[in-house]
């Protein structure tokens, strides 16, 4: 977008001028290495729901309640578009882009792929990779976590699933990167999802000539309402997989040891007694959340004092929701002891994250693998953590050392 295009555009009449509190999703200068974190600082004097200017003007949503009642409201907010500001041809994907019942044969369709007993059964598998990947860096006293462990492991996991060429795994990377970094750039957005697609439409030509039963086979033969899906609705499928498996869980895991590094107990419980490994797992999904989840307004609606118009769009801070101090007590504090208690971070309702259970486990189970080699670790002093936020926000550096017995 332009500088103009950028600029705080004109606040519609029906939004009260309490209501209106600017801040720009892209590139707010409040945000820091800290991200979920400084979010919260700087909204922390946002009504629950509110309008900023920029980015074309558009809704923002922090509060638990009000972002549960919208994600589960498709009469009136819609997922057909989710780019901020609104764009002429939005990527369509499937599930994500259609709203229920639409979205429900096709979620039927991937869940024996990714439900609790397929991904028990993956298990073993991916402590294989979690192992490599800390044994490759365990003996060198010091890594950047990120580029040698968080952007390599669960992409490894996703790309073996989806039976992908793993020789490309950093040609892939960089793709979904740069397709995130380029949210309110309609020009280059274009062009990355014509790269993504791209790639996606040679996968399916190689299984469909030669299957091989992982995920792209299973997507050429399963069952979806009496029939099997066209090239463009297996196109659409992928797309979305292939930018959640090949950032999502990259990012949540590199936030969530961002924290361990900074809390030498923790790292210390959790050596001495890994049981509390998924404990700490789940308390980093709930503070660590990075998607930021789109709706169009198709209907006009009200919820508290915030009147929605048709075709506005709104964003909704899953992270913030997952941090709500009328839901959660000192919920921007990381408490290994936290009772579980539900949160958004994977959303909720029909657009439940179909991958939240292989996120989870991914998360566990590298941090299983870590703990039994490096069971304490820093943050290299001085070094900044590169990050970027927007739609999905990211984690894109995190270098740290730890002390190697003689």
């Amino acid at each position: 977008m332009t500088a103009a295009q950028l600029a705080a555009a004109p606040v519609p009449p029906h939004i009260p001028a309490h209501l209106v509190f600017d801040f720009d999703i892209y590139a707010d200068p409040r945000i820091g290495e800290d991200v979920q974190g400084t979010y919260a600082a700087a909204l922390e004097d946002a009504p629950g729901i509110f309008w900023t200017r920029l980015n074309g003007g558009h809704w923002i949503v922090k509060s638990f309640d009000a972002i549960s009642q919208i994600v589960l409201d498709p009469e009136h907010f819609s997922v057909r578009e989710m780019q901020i500001p609104r764009v002429q041809n939005p990527p369509f994907m499937i599930p994500l882009s259609l709203d229920p019942p639409k979205n429900l044969p096709y979620r039927r369709a991937m869940m024996p792929m990714f439900g609790p007993a397929a991904i028990k059964a993956l298990e073993p598998r991916i402590r294989e990779w979690a192992a490599e990947f800390v044994e490759a860096v365990a003996d060198k006293g010091a890594c950047d976590f990120q580029a040698d462990v968080s952007k390599v492991f669960p992409v490894s996991v996703f790309m073996e699933l989806m039976g992908m060429d793993l020789a490309r795994l950093q040609d892939f990377r960089h793709l979904a990167e740069d397709f995130f970094s380029a949210q309110n750039d309609e020009a280059e957005l274009g062009r990355l999802s014509a790269l993504i697609l791209g790639e996606l439409k040679g996968l399916i030509a190689e299984k469909r000539a030669v299957p091989d039963g992982k995920l792209m086979s299973h997507f050429i033969t399963v069952d979806v309402d009496g029939r099997t899906m066209s090239d463009d609705e297996i196109l659409a499928m992928s797309f979305v997989l292939f930018l959640g498996g090949m950032d999502t869980v990259t990012n949540v895991t590199g936030f969530a040891f961002q924290q361990l590094a900074q809390m030498p107990e923790v790292q210390a419980r959790l050596a001495a007694d890994p049981s509390l490994i998924p404990a700490f797992a789940d308390e980093a999904v709930r503070l660590y959340g990075v998607v930021n989840t789109p709706r169009l307004v198709v209907q006009d609606q009200q919820i508290g004092e915030a009147r929605f118009r048709d075709g506005e769009m709104v964003l909704n801070v899953l992270c913030l929701g997952s941090r709500d101090p009328a839901k959660f007590e000192q919920p921007n504090i990381f408490d290994l002891d936290r009772k579980k208690t539900a949160h958004l971070t994977f959303s909720s309702g029909p657009h439940l994250c179909v991958g939240h259970v292989l996120g989870r486990a991914e998360l566990r189970i590298l941090t299983e693998e870590w703990v039994k080699r490096v069971p304490a670790f820093r943050a290299v002093p001085g070094e900044k953590h590169g990050f970027r936020i927007g739609t999905v926000m990211a984690l894109e550096s995190l270098p740290v050392e730890w002390d190697i017995a003689d």
